[in-house]
């Protein structure tokens, strides 16, 4: 059964109603946390099934890569970013934290330092 996506205009959370083909747009919906029916449908990204050899072939393809620099801590952090979506897996909170400070302009090394429980720190990488 799918999924959809509303946003409540009276409690504001976002909710996740399962309705067949049939029920949707047919039947009224409503709020499982506050019981109202304004509801507003989010649409959000679709998500489709590829095998892990398709996406680490999109990840080695050099094309993709022309413009990453290795010594510019904001580059670094789009091609984490790149990566972590191609690997379409939930990233642990660390990497959200670690990307946020390469985009700020942070190096590689202070963060290492500032997180050790990251590994890495003292290894050449």
């Amino acid at each position: 059964m799918p999924s959809y996506e509303y946003r409540c205009l009276e409690c504001h959370k976002r909710v996740s109603i399962y309705q067949t083909y049939e029920e949707y747009g047919n039947i009224s919906v409503r709020c499982p946390y506050c019981d109202s029916p304004d509801l507003k449908r989010i649409i959000v990204r679709v998500r489709f099934a590829r095998s892990e050899e398709s996406r680490l072939e999109s990840l080695a393809d050099p094309s993709s890569w022309a413009d990453f620099d290795d010594q510019d801590p904001r580059s670094m952090a789009r091609m984490l970013r790149k990566m972590g979506q191609e690997m379409g897996e939930e990233m642990p909170t660390e990497f959200d934290e670690v990307i946020g400070r390469l985009d700020a302009g942070e190096s590689p090394e202070d963060i290492e330092k500032s997180m050790p429980e990251l590994g890495g720190v003292g290894d050449d990488l």
